[in-house]
């Protein structure tokens, strides 16, 4: 996949509105209007200037609507700055955002639901489940997956690795040549969780909002962190730029990172790029499963009747089949729509192929706000372990304890 210019990127955008015309809602406000639209996106792949694409392509179809689009900051920012804005009664007209904001938005009713407002049906069901809550949907899907997954380099691993006992077979050799066999961020509990997946365990109960962390599985993956550390497959200590700057470099041999890196990656190898699963757990023979969402719309409470017409058909326009195979080649992400999800131009592509393999295996990112409580209590004492400084049965049993007091402070 070749990488574009921006003006590319916007001819495209702008080509798909002209053919597309007509495809919104029809009453749509003739006066100026302006739409301020809140992202999240940063400047890597270009993704923060897509969005910008984006909405400069619909002005190109609707002149009296204007954007102002704006990056508050990282993700952890733009739910804070929202919820401010929205509670102080001047939020911004849109958010292109995470599914995990859903929670914490709903429970302060400052979102609405966008089950009325667009048809669901076209959206793979897998984007829906991760902006479900209370049998209503939080989120207009833009992208599908968002999950972990194996990069690996065929100069180094020509096959990569199908489960555990493969890959600490091949470390050694790997090891033997001054190449680290694997690196992943070591620092967040989202890197965790595939692993959890793969020895049998879920973060709640089957309620979904009931943390289970001091449990068998929760142990046997927090030693198997630890054996990696023990073991040299991982560097002693790396978070997220450590790792991806070591697997750049060809000091690392694979990483496990998330889709949204997979252009870049793409760019700087070419056909030595691999991507695949992450390794089955040999000892359960059950693949890990990632978290998956995606990127979604959510729509704010108290939007004005022009504003959300215009809101609900830029949605429209944006997940247009035009626009989400533009979005698979300008960022390399899955779309959410079903019918550019089964598009040639992903199902040919092995790198797409392989991330959407891996998708299949994952599991939708719980949208609660009890997640948060499970995230604080499971990040320091994964730390810990990785540090020596708990077993993994009292970091299980700490991280438990620490997420029930947490449920008590959002009674």
């Amino acid at each position: 996949m070749k990488p574009r210019t921006m003006w590319t990127v916007l001819s495209l955008l702008v080509v798909g509105a002209i053919a597309l015309t007509g495809c919104g809602q029809a009453a749509l406000p003739t006066g100026p209007i302006t739409i301020q639209l809140w992202h999240q996106e940063g400047e890597a792949e270009n993704a923060a200037q897509y969005v910008q694409a984006l909405a400069d392509a619909y002005t190109a179809e609707h002149p009296n609507v204007t954007f102002e689009v704006t990056n508050p900051g990282d993700t952890e920012l733009l739910r804070q700055d929202f919820q401010t804005a929205a509670l102080a009664g001047s939020p911004p007209d849109l958010l292109w955002t995470v599914n995990d904001h859903a929670g914490p938005f709903t429970t302060a009713e400052i979102i609405v639901p966008v089950d009325d407002l667009v048809d669901l049906g076209q959206y793979a069901d897998s984007a829906l489940a991760a902006v479900e809550l209370n049998g209503q949907h939080w989120g207009v899907p833009i992208s599908n997956g968002n999950h972990l997954m194996l990069y690996y380099n065929k100069d180094l691993v020509p096959t990569p690795p199908a489960d555990t006992d493969e890959l600490l077979a091949m470390a050694d050799d790997l090891k033997a040549q001054g190449v680290t066999p694997l690196v992943y961020n070591q620092t967040e509990p989202f890197w965790l969780v595939p692993w959890l997946g793969g020895f049998g365990g879920k973060v709640f109960a089957e309620d979904g909002v009931t943390p289970t962390l001091n449990t068998p599985e929760m142990v046997a993956t927090l030693a198997w962190l630890k054996q990696l550390k023990d073991d040299g497959i991982v560097p002693p200590e790396s978070d997220y730029n450590g790792a991806d700057t070591l697997f750049k470099e060809g000091q690392a041999a694979m990483i496990v990172n998330g889709d949204w890196t997979l252009g870049a990656y793409e760019e700087l190898f070419g056909d030595k790029l691999g991507v695949a699963r992450i390794p089955t757990v040999s000892s359960t023979g059950t693949p890990p499963a990632p978290f998956t969402s995606g990127k979604f719309f959510m729509v704010p409470a108290g939007l004005d009747e022009d504003t959300q017409a215009v809101v609900v058909d830029f949605m429209e326009f944006a997940t247009n089949q035009a626009n989400q195979l533009n979005m698979v080649s300008v960022l390399s992400r899955l779309p959410a729509l079903k019918t550019a999800l089964a598009d040639d131009s992903i199902t040919s592509d092995p790198y797409l192929a392989g991330s959407a393999d891996q998708m299949v295996v994952g599991s939708p990112m719980p949208t609660v706000v009890e997640m948060r409580c499970n995230w604080d209590s499971m990040k320091p004492e994964m730390l810990a372990v990785l540090a020596g400084d708990k077993t993994a049965e009292d970091a299980a049993a700490a991280m438990q304890s620490a997420a029930d007091a947490c449920l008590l402070t959002l009674e």
